[in-house]
């Protein structure tokens, strides 16, 4: 069975660079999706908001990258991505995350990882929204 196409949360690439852990599952995802070892879709403002997350200064600091390994990193993601349109979707629990919420929207078949417990427990998007320790495992 192959694995459902999916969306990747800003907090779980934030979370696969900084680890210390290269087993930990938002290492695999990111390192999964740097290898294209499984599909994910990215929108322009998806792809934009890694950006900004990522370069923020105090990020900086931590994952100890300049903002051009930063910009290669995001264009290996961008290469190896669906890119897809958003469409208008329902409210988000969180208005920050409407963009995750109107891209999930674009397409049934797909389900969103994310570290973000108030998108984990949407019961409306139960079973379409998943950590990234599911997603590793295969749930």
């Amino acid at each position: 069975m192959s694995r459902p196409t999916v969306i990747v949360d800003t907090n779980v690439v934030v979370a696969g660079l900084l680890t210390a852990h290269h087993t930990s599952p938002v290492a695999r995802i990111l390192d999964g999706m740097l290898a294209a070892a499984f599909s994910f879709v990215l929108s322009e403002a998806l792809l934009a908001e890694y950006h900004a997350v990522l370069v923020r200064t105090r990020v900086r600091k931590l994952h100890g990258l300049t903002v051009a390994e930063v910009e290669t990193i995001l264009t290996d993601l961008a290469q190896n991505a669906i890119v897809l349109t958003p469409v208008v979707a329902a409210p988000a629990p969180d208005p920050g995350d409407q963009l995750l919420w109107d891209l999930l929207a674009a397409r049934t078949d797909m389900l969103l990882v994310t570290g973000d417990k108030l998108l984990l427990q949407d019961a409306g998007m139960r079973g379409r929204v998943i950590s990234p320790q599911a997603f590793v495992d295969g749930n």
